[in-house]
């Protein structure tokens, strides 16, 4: 249902209005058992890259073309953060993956579609997520994963030798980069690719004189989300603010 206008976001001025929805109680999908509402940019909206750079600061992600955040009236532990990878220091287990992994080089690559990178994505799905409710044999899901009409994605491919082993998908911001999603050969899980490509993806953000590399949400309760604490200086957005403290 559409939002009222006390419950609309402020913006800055050079953005039109923008309407939110909130969708109907579903299953969480961090918490079993849990139910789960949703934010999101109303779909008739037609989004541009300039509300994805302010939506970003304040706790949106990008799932397809549409902008979501959590909602949730009885949880408030979905947290979004992202990381000042100007004060970034690898801890000594991350420099250990780094330096684990110098064979393995990097090349940047366009969203289209790409039966490799495909072929890969539901290698991992298979493996990792089987239970997780995502399609490994549905391309239009991974097409939503990769790109979207109105922003600017990148991917960013892991190759040891002439293997592929991982694909990052990156989004564009004025401000940095937004880690959409990671997959990796789940047979290679013992070289840390997940931690490898967020490596990256910040010596990414430094090159380009950014600062921020937005993790999207971490909750407490969730052993799944808490690598991105592993990443410091890490901060988190609590009552429409970034904030250094952790906030549980």
């Amino acid at each position: 249902m559409p939002l009222n206008s006390s419950s609309q976001i402020k913006q800055p001025d050079i953005l039109d209005a923008l309407e939110f929805c909130v969708t109907e109680q579903h299953d969480c999908g961090y918490l079993p058992e849990q139910q789960a509402t949703t934010l999101f940019v109303n779909p008739a909206i037609n989004l541009q890259q300039p509300h994805y750079d302010y939506l970003a600061t304040m706790g949106f992600r990008r799932s397809g073309n549409h902008l979501y955040r959590p909602h949730c009236e009885q949880c408030q532990l979905c947290v979004p953060v992202r990381l000042n990878v100007s004060q970034f220091k690898a801890s000594k287990q991350q420099r250990r993956c780094w330096n684990k992994n110098t064979e393995i080089t990097t090349l940047p690559h366009p969203t289209h579609f790409n039966k490799e990178h495909f072929n890969l994505y539901s290698r991992y799905l298979k493996a990792r997520h089987s239970e997780g409710g995502m399609d490994p044999t549905s391309k239009t899901a991974y097409n939503d994963i990769i790109n979207s009409h109105w922003c600017d994605s990148e991917l960013l491919e892991f190759r040891l030798g002439q293997q592929l082993v991982a694909v990052a998908v990156m989004d564009k911001l004025s401000n940095g980069l937004s880690a959409v999603y990671t997959f990796f050969e789940p047979e290679l899980a013992n070289l840390s690719l997940g931690i490898l490509a967020i490596q990256h993806q910040i010596a990414l953000v430094r090159q380009r004189n950014l600062s921020w590399l937005y993790l999207g949400y971490w909750n407490p309760e969730s052993q799944k989300m808490s690598y991105k604490t592993c990443f410091q200086p890490l901060h988190y957005f609590v009552d429409g603010t970034w904030q250094s403290d952790k906030p549980f």
